[in-house]
């Protein structure tokens, strides 16, 4: 960062109620930390924010200055970008709240909450907002890239059920943004990532959802292509209350049996959010498929999002690449056999995740998200706690990813990308990019927030 004039920095600190963190300071090191251990950056300044007056102080600060701007929600980006180099990091996860309004079902949530928070306060009313699939994950990433999970084919991505944000836009301006107030703007934070300004406040469609049935299904990694031929024919017929996700895999180890431990599998988690009387007729044609392992049945609806938090904590080395795909041909499956029956490490994975029933049901151009008519979203991530181990995590995922590639839809989730340039964030937004980018130019015409999957203003 270039040197800024004490005095600058000191009237900033006076101006916020949250902390500010500097190079040399005890906990610097600590405030670096992020999700993604592959990545270190080097911020100059750390702004821990607790209301949305420390955001404003703070685009001010850093547009005035002008310092290189990131912004950290959840701090689960893949490719760091929660975090910069030498600029100024505005941190949200001191802005927390949750209130749950039973008249609509509706869930006001602060800029800095992670999911598993917001679970926690719907569950007791029997709502849900739909989300990922890792309960440590910030609101404010996966919202605004998308939201693929669980309850995708029954309730739509997470950003089919944003009603409304509160966001400090790039001036230093607070605005309401939804379908009556600047509708451009709420058009594309619905997809369109953290381009368009700093989220501080979202409100959210929340759904009956209390108990579901669900849980992993294993066949051995050689049956692969049998069981993703008949997964294909399968979850796409099914009604939309279920949702599986498929995945070629390593158990690591508990909370999974000893006799799988250490060997690779094709593997699909369930999640059906149909009524519980229905549910075991529902799953024996998955039961019809002799997985080698099961363990699926009722469960609370927070369980089921955090079955695999214990596996992913924070501060591992992790390599991404993702596509979207329009079928599992046999090119497709050869190369997940082939790649699936050589993981490198316990805890890498692909995940295959379904895009139909109600996410597949809204229009192209309705939201940012261009690939509602791909049948899935997909990512291979490479994943190890062990830094000398970077190498063979990220070349594994290289590869598979290029045996993949030829064969995919084109662009990707923004959401499983990392830091991958501008011709593949324009091929994931594909004939909506434009539109984006005017929007990009009415209110960041100078791009303060590029540290994203970025879009260039057109000004």
């Amino acid at each position: 960062m270039k040197d800024l004039d004490s005095s600058l920095i000191e009237s900033f600190a006076l101006k916020i109620r949250g902390k500010l963190t500097l190079p040399n300071d005890s906990d610097y090191e600590e405030a670096c930390k992020l999700y993604n251990g592959m990545i270190n950056k080097r911020p100059g300044l750390i702004v821990k924010c607790v209301d949305v007056a420390d955001v404003i102080y703070s685009v001010n600060f850093g547009r005035e200055n002008n310092l290189l701007v990131a912004v950290r929600g959840g701090g689960h980006n893949g490719g760091g970008l929660g975090s910069c180099d030498d600029g100024l990091v505005i941190d949200l996860s001191g802005i927390k709240y949750i209130r749950v309004n039973t008249a609509d079902n509706t869930v006001r949530v602060g800029g800095g909450n992670i999911w598993g928070e917001v679970d926690h306060a719907t569950h007791p009313y029997g709502l849900a907002v739909p989300a990922g699939i890792i309960s440590t994950t910030g609101v404010g990433g996966l919202s605004l890239g998308g939201g693929v999970g669980h309850l995708s084919r029954k309730y739509g991505l997470t950003i089919d059920n944003i009603l409304e944000v509160d966001m400090v836009l790039a001036d230093g301006s607070f605005v309401t943004a939804n379908s009556k107030q600047h509708p451009d703007l709420f058009w594309a934070i619905r997809g369109g990532g953290g381009n368009f300004g700093i989220v501080t406040s979202f409100k959210f469609q929340a759904h009956p959802v209390k108990t579901v049935y669900g849980g992993p299904t294993l066949w051995p990694i050689e049956k692969l292509e049998e069981i993703m031929t008949w997964y294909h024919d399968f979850i796409h017929k099914q009604p939309d209350e279920m949702n599986g996700f498929i995945a070629t895999m390593i158990i690591p180890g508990p909370p999974f049996p000893e006799f799988l431990h250490g060997k690779q599998f094709c593997g699909i988690v369930w999640c059906y959010v149909g009524d519980l009387d229905k549910a075991e007729e529902a799953f024996k044609p998955i039961l019809a498929m002799d997985p080698v392992f099961e363990h699926v049945g009722p469960m609370p609806y927070p369980s089921v999002q955090t079955l695999f938090d214990g596996l992913m904590p924070p501060g591992m080395q992790w390599y991404w690449r993702a596509d979207f795909f329009n079928n599992l041909g046999s090119e497709i499956k050869a190369a997940h056999l082939k790649f699936g029956s050589s993981i490198p490490t316990p805890l890498s994975q692909m995940h295959l995740y379904p895009i139909s029933g109600a996410a597949s049901r809204v229009g192209k151009e309705d939201t940012p998200w261009a690939y509602r008519d791909a049948k899935y979203a997909g990512v291979i991530v490479g994943v190890d706690p062990d830094p000398k181990n970077t190498d063979k995590i990220t070349k594994w995922c290289k590869e598979y990813y290029n045996a993949l590639h030829p064969h995919s839809a084109g662009g990707a989730y923004s959401n499983f990308m990392m830091d991958e340039g501008q011709e593949r964030v324009q091929a994931s937004y594909k004939h909506n990019y434009n539109r984006l980018a005017s929007i990009k130019g009415k209110y960041d015409p100078n791009n303060l927030f590029r540290v994203n999957q970025n879009i260039k203003p057109i000004k």
